[in-house]
């Protein structure tokens, strides 16, 4: 028994000691990650046109959806891996995942329709919104809550 609760507090005091680290992390990679699907849609050999292309369920704003979304994926990502703007930014990463998994993904369980990483990623970036980008972040800079 004192040899498991000896290992119960070595592991707290670790884990403990890695929060802002691996929220620093999971930030990061996740922000990386996001832009290498919004880079080709921007700046690939098929890069999409600002105007035309995909609509919006149907209505044509004239813009394409798709280059929005590469716009939000690659400068949105951006702001999330410096921890700058980061609610805002989260925020319409998280949104658009919404909009992806409604217009590419539609039925209604991820592993069956390919929508895994649309929920992962709306997962990560609702959760960025909700409790912010961390201590080692821009806007935490800028706030000085380090």
């Amino acid at each position: 028994m004192a040899i498991g609760k000896s290992l119960e507090r070595l592991f707290n005091a670790i884990a403990d000691n890695c929060q802002t680290l691996s929220w620093t992390i999971m930030r990061i990679l996740a922000a990386l990650m996001f832009m290498t699907h919004g880079w080709p849609k921007l700046f690939g050999d098929n890069a999409q046109p600002v105007l035309g292309g995909m609509d919006f369920f149907g209505i044509d704003l004239m813009v394409n959806m798709l280059w929005i979304a590469g716009v939000i994926e690659v400068f949105g990502g951006a702001l999330l891996v410096l921890g700058l703007f980061s609610r805002l930014s989260a925020g319409l990463c998280a949104l658009l995942m919404v909009m992806a998994y409604a217009t590419a993904h539609p039925a209604w369980f991820p592993t069956l329709n390919n929508g895994e990483l649309a929920a992962m990623y709306f997962v990560v970036f609702f959760v960025l919104f909700a409790f912010g980008p961390g201590k080692l972040s821009v806007d935490s800079l800028i706030r000085g809550q380090r």
